[in-house]
């Protein structure tokens, strides 16, 4: 198999896990949380997203967040925005990446967005030209590319013609995200294929939901694509609020777990990471969804 030597693990737990949970976590529960993700040696930790508060209760206290946790110089801290205003915000607060996000599904694009494939990339292209002006780094998301809660098949030319438009607007990197978790291996690699003629691999990450449970099968098949960025969730928390039925992200402990059995390193303490995901699974009263952390749990029982 060709595999990437080392690949750089981006945990999404305290944002993209969290903003489906149905009670408010408290902010020092989040924080609190973060700064354990910060010493597993994770190099990036996804900390919250300024958005509406009436379209996701659970990130209100963004800029709380952002000014509680203890930032560690080897880890990047980005911030969802989905528009000027929430740039703006993220800014003061003091964050020094975004991350954009659009669709390649026309009616998840207006549930998740409120407009346009076209348009959200419009938006985008603001936010990306303010944030390039002062210095601050953008990663963009693009969800359903493997499908859509809605339309069903999505079409992979759609998906590449996006990141193309994405790394024009200065995107470092885009996360190509199977929001509701039914792509198959072969189904990855083809995509890739496409995407790849318009964006180069090492500029992609992929993000995997795993509702059908084939997100570490996925990852391993987009890994032998020469993929060396993975997006993942400690304790598989998450879920989105515009994708009726989708479960939770691939769990963290279970991706390294993986990842250290294939001898491709990620600088990730695997029982740091556990303990990070007990650590919250507990304040918001939920079992882990890491089926490496329930093994684990067993043994020592």
């Amino acid at each position: 198999m060709r595999l990437p030597r080392q690949v750089r693990m981006v945990e999404v737990g305290a944002r993209d896990g969290l903003q489906n949970e149905p009670l408010a976590v408290a902010t020092s529960d989040k924080i609190a949380f973060i700064d354990r993700l910060s010493r597993t040696g994770l190099p990036v930790v996804e900390v919250t997203s300024f958005v509406s508060p009436r379209a996701v209760p659970q990130m209100q206290d963004a800029a709380e967040v952002m000014a509680g946790i203890t930032r560690r110089p080897q880890v990047a801290y980005p911030v969802l925005v989905p528009n000027r205003r929430g740039f703006e915000a993220a800014l003061s607060a003091g964050a020094a990446e975004i991350a954009l996000f659009t669709a390649a599904s026309e009616t998840f694009a207006q549930r998740n967005t409120n407009c346009s494939i076209a348009g959200s990339l419009e938006r985008c292209a603001e936010i990306a030209a303010l944030a390039r002006a002062r210095g601050v780094r953008i990663r963009g998301y693009i969800s359903c590319v493997a499908g859509c809660p809605y339309e069903g098949a999505v079409d992979v030319g759609t998906v590449a013609r996006v990141a193309a438009r994405l790394t024009e607007f200065g995107c470092y990197e885009i996360s190509l995200g199977d929001t509701i978790g039914v792509a198959t291996p072969g189904q990855v690699q083809g995509l890739l294929s496409v995407v790849a003629e318009k964006v180069p691999i090492p500029r992609l990450a992929v993000h995997f939901h795993d509702t059908y449970g084939q997100a570490l099968a996925n990852i391993l098949a987009a890994l032998e694509e020469g993929i060396a960025v993975v997006d993942s969730s400690v304790a598989g928390l998450g879920g989105c609020p515009f994708a009726p039925g989708a479960s939770g992200n691939v769990a963290s402990e279970d991706v390294l777990y993986m990842l250290n059995g294939l001898g491709i390193d990620t600088g990730v303490d695997l029982d740091l990471l556990v303990e990070a995901g007990g650590f919250i699974c507990e304040r918001i009263k939920r079992e882990t969804g890491s089926k490496v952390a329930r093994a684990r749990a067993a043994r020592c029982g």
